[in-house]
């Protein structure tokens, strides 16, 4: 075999030398890339995870938050409740000291029918009810407006 003429074969041994490398290169840059992947698709899983623990977090703090609104709601409900008792206690004591119908004493009350207790009693009761107390006020300035109607003319 001489270098200055190469039989066909010798060609043939060449082209197939060349064709196995860049088969090896290709095989090389596959793998490369396939390990640019894999590093990626672990960046990717790292950033999903550092996401869920913050979404976490921020969760935590959304359930703390409630808690703590829970907590002052039910402490400004107790506050009211002691507030409308004081209230009540006042109102109690303030009826029981006031005088009664045309200068009566409070005592002439308890001194009447039981009839009258029960109506006395639901009289207060209504009297603490905030729509009636609404509902009465509209009332009497409706009569107040045709009384002034009629004087007007």
């Amino acid at each position: 075999m001489s270098t200055e003429n190469p039989t066909p074969q010798d060609a043939a041994g060449a082209a197939e030398s060349g064709a196995q490398a860049d088969r090896t290169a290709a095989e090389a840059r596959a793998a490369e890339i396939r390990e640019e992947i894999a590093i990626t698709d672990q960046r990717r899983a790292e950033e999903d995870e550092a996401k869920a623990e913050a979404a976490r977090k921020a969760a935590e703090k959304t359930e703390a938050e409630k808690e703590a609104a829970v907590v002052a709601a039910e402490e400004r409900r107790k506050a009211a409740v002691a507030e409308a008792d004081r209230a009540r206690e006042q109102a109690g004591n303030a009826a029981g000291a006031a005088p009664g119908l045309a200068g009566e004493p409070a005592g002439a009350f308890a001194s009447g029918s039981a009839g009258t207790d029960d109506v006395r009693a639901r009289a207060e009761e209504l009297a603490n009810r905030p729509e009636v107390q609404i509902g009465a006020a509209f009332a009497g300035s409706f009569v107040l407006a045709q009384i002034l109607k009629k004087l007007g003319g």
